[in-house]
């Protein structure tokens, strides 16, 4: 046998041992922006310092794969190996337990300590994943549309009543078909009914819908809906699914857009400086100017064949110069304590960019106690979803308002029961 056909065959033999060693993970993941590529690479590096793993990333959208198919395959016992999520509390049963894994638990106690408790089982100590963002909701605003109608942008605290006023006239005075545009989700619209005064628990801690602060923001929506203010297709035009408003703002068919910091990386790569877009502090009602705090994380899967596998990706990740990187890159609000201490050094020269990410970062403090509260509860999928689908019937005129809040709280009441089974 000749020694070049010796060589190659112990080549093949050493390669096909390889692959049989390796252990493939499958990571579920969803993109706002860009994101999904600069994760593609961090793992590239991760599989070259550890070739015995190879991460396969399955990028699904985010309604249909992460809201609605993933949940059930959990439910299922099946599902990915690590998957991107933002329904934290509501899936908290079906994920990994990192710790006893990892080579330094404190390390992710002291700076994802406070995020790990939206994870947690209720009375648990463990630590499922990393947030992949810290997310705060707030409204996006089109300045180049309010420069052409020559209309000052409103300063200091300003109400959602005002803004819709000022917004309305911009819009008049642009052509621009509609003044507001809001994402297709309870978790958007219940910063602003916190701020006119929705408490969303009792005195128990249990959910309880109806109070004069929420049905004070309902019937801003409802008015909004009836008069045109709001673009009808993102809410109405769509049947049971959340849906984002951001093409409507990203074409200028908007002037302002009620979303989150999750759309800075986006709208820096799809509107760029095609024209100036800014963030604008949330506005007020009479019991605060607040957003929903919120965020993505990245979790390990308990039903998973390679846990140690799964916690080794994880330790790689989470390193403070990875994150670091993968936060710089995607325009992220961090999720570590030490780098939002230390600083992010955000990989932009897009001034409308760097003049977002400065606002969400302002808005942090002022984000109320009920959101926190209601961010960090176990059913609030259950609330937020229910809360969208009846609105939506009373825009379509299928319930009065009235009949959708009695109708909210009895299926929030049977869905908590029947999920405590």
């Amino acid at each position: 046998m000749k020694p070049k056909f010796l060589t190659a065959l112990l080549t093949l033999v050493l390669l096909a041992n390889t692959a049989l060693a390796q252990v493939v993970l499958r990571m579920t993941w969803y993109d706002d922006g860009q994101e999904g590529v600069v994760m593609r690479e961090l793992l590239d590096r991760f599989e070259a310092a550890n070739p015995d793993i190879r991460v396969v990333m399955d990028t699904v959208p985010f309604a249909a794969g992460i809201l609605q198919s993933l949940p059930l395959q959990l439910a299922a016992g099946q599902g990915p190996d690590l998957a991107r999520i933002v329904d934290l509390g509501g899936l908290s049963q079906y994920l990994l337990d990192l710790r006893p894994h990892l080579s330094d638990p404190d390390y992710w106690e002291a700076n994802f300590g406070p995020f790990l408790d939206w994870m947690r089982p209720e009375g648990s100590d463990a630590i499922p994943g990393f947030m992949t963002q810290l997310t705060v909701s707030a409204p996006f605003i089109n300045r180049t549309l309010f420069d052409q109608a020559g209309i000052a942008v409103p300063e200091g605290p300003t109400t959602w009543e005002q803004w819709a006023e000022v917004a309305q006239q911009v819009a008049e005075a642009t052509g621009t078909p509609h003044a507001m545009v809001m994402d297709r989700s309870g978790h958007r619209l219940a910063g602003p009914a916190i701020s006119q005064g929705a408490a969303f628990f009792d005195a128990e801690g249990h959910p309880k819908i109806d109070d004069a602060g929420l049905r004070a923001m309902l019937q801003l929506m409802i008015d909004w809906h009836a008069d045109g203010l709001m673009n009808p297709d993102v809410w109405i035009g769509a049947a049971g699914q959340y849906v984002a408003g951001n093409l409507p703002f990203i074409n200028a068919q908007v002037v302002l857009y009620m979303s989150g910091s999750w759309q800075v990386g986006q709208f820096t790569n799809l509107i760029g400086d095609a024209f100036d877009w800014e963030v604008v502090p949330n506005p007020c009602g009479p019991a605060a100017c607040t957003g929903m705090p919120g965020g993505a994380a990245l979790v390990g899967i308990a039903a998973t064949r390679h846990p140690a596998e799964v916690a080794r990706v994880m330790e790689f990740l989470a390193q403070e110069e990875v994150l670091a990187e993968f936060y710089g890159r995607t325009l992220f609000i961090p999720g570590h304590l030490g780098l939002a201490e230390a600083g992010i050094d955000f990989q932009t020269d897009l001034e409308s960019a760097k003049q977002a990410l400065n606002v969400f970062a302002s808005q942090v403090p002022l984000i109320h106690p009920t959101a926190y509260a209601l961010q960090g509860y176990r059913f609030n999928r259950v609330i937020f979803d229910n809360l969208r689908d009846r609105l939506t019937q009373v825009f379509v005129g299928e319930l009065t308002l009235d009949q959708a809040l009695e109708r909210m709280q009895a299926d929030i009441d049977e869905q908590i029961r029947q999920a405590g089974q």
